[in-house]
């Protein structure tokens, strides 16, 4: 098997640090969106296209597989059977982790809270009943964490506890997904596929993503800040809390053998919250609007994280505070037939 740039770079993590490839579609493409530009009112050359959506060959794709792929194979060395993970009813996350979970022979227990009903989160919500995962209805967020040491108990397998993982998969290890995420970037710039991006755009539901990203690109010495896109209320996901997780991540990546993340500083990374609107799931002119736009050239957004992250994405790039090229991350990735068996 081929190994990921993180143990290319740094072998010693081949031991440390195993990985679980979901897919072998790597790197994920790129392409300008010069036809969005457009349609915006922005210059050609300035908007590109990283397609995470792409990724995944089980029945979810995009940015929450990248995460995955570092996450099961420490559940398996931990010797669980089962995860236990909090979402929204519409989330993409907990479907990746019941779908990907579930052709490794884990069971996963999903605390789902409330959001805003539409077309979207229906069918979201009828993937994730047919994708064997186990739905605890918790509705609020203090509701959830009240029902935590029952959800921990009703879910152990004799004496062994699940294993959880926080909203998004956004732990220190989940986050390496998105440092070689950043490192594939860089390697694509290399090769020429793309110009070095000024700026990557990303949504930021829980952290994972930005984190990990504005890791990879300073460890692969790209000058390329991140723009994270705040789409959800109920965490804390502002500028200094991404940044503690980049800390942790590069802290587990040096103690696990990768030295050279112990000297990654001053990340360029920062998070706006100007689009997230009324809260988690609720969709806003602006954001409507992008997706308007962008379904026009042939690219899906979803109402929840992607369109809010277009909507500031163009916004941004219009008033000229990200100067360019700017890189747009699609983190979401539906498949045919998703939560089927």
């Amino acid at each position: 098997m081929s190994y990921p740039l993180l143990h290319e770079r740094w072998p010693a993590l081949r031991r440390t640090l195993p990985h679980l490839p979901l897919d072998d579609r790597r790197p994920t493409p790129v392409a300008p969106l010069d036809e969005l530009a457009a349609s915006a009112g922005l210059e050609a050359g300035l908007l590109w296209l990283k397609d995470d959506g792409a990724y995944g060959t089980g029945g979810w794709g995009g940015n929450k597989v990248r995460k995955l792929e570092w996450l099961l194979p420490d559940v398996r060395r931990r010797g669980r059977r089962t995860i236990l993970t909090v979402g929204g009813i519409g989330t993409n996350w907990g479907l990746a982790a019941a779908l990907y979970g579930r052709d490794q022979g884990l069971g996963v227990a999903l605390a789902l809270i409330d959001q805003p009903v539409d077309e979207h989160v229906r069918a979201q919500l009828e993937r994730l009943r047919a994708s064997g995962a186990t739905i605890h209805r918790t509705h609020t967020k203090a509701r959830t964490i009240a029902a935590a040491p029952w959800l921990m108990l009703r879910h152990s397998a004799g004496l062994r506890p699940p294993y959880f993982l926080p909203a998004g998969g956004s732990s220190p290890l989940g986050a390496v997904g998105y440092v070689e995420g950043g490192l594939e970037i860089a390697a694509q710039v290399k090769a020429g596929a793309m110009p070095e991006p000024a700026h990557v755009v990303t949504a930021v539901g829980s952290g994972g993503t930005a984190a990990g990203l504005a890791l990879g690109l300073r460890l692969a010495g790209l000058g390329t800040r991140v723009t994270g896109v705040v789409v959800n209320d109920t965490l804390r996901l502002d500028s200094a809390a991404l940044r503690k997780l980049a800390g942790r991540t590069a802290k587990l990546l040096a103690e696990r053998g990768a030295s050279a993340a112990a000297e990654a500083r001053d990340l360029r990374l920062e998070s706006v919250a100007d689009w997230l609107g009324s809260g988690y799931g609720h969709p806003t002119g602006e954001s409507e609007r992008a997706r308007t736009l962008a379904a026009g050239t042939g690219l899906g957004l979803d109402p929840v994280y992607t369109a809010k992250a277009m909507a500031a994405t163009l916004a941004l790039s219009a008033s000229g505070r990200l100067g360019g090229p700017v890189l747009f991350l699609q983190t979401d990735g539906p498949r045919t037939g998703a939560g089927t068996a």
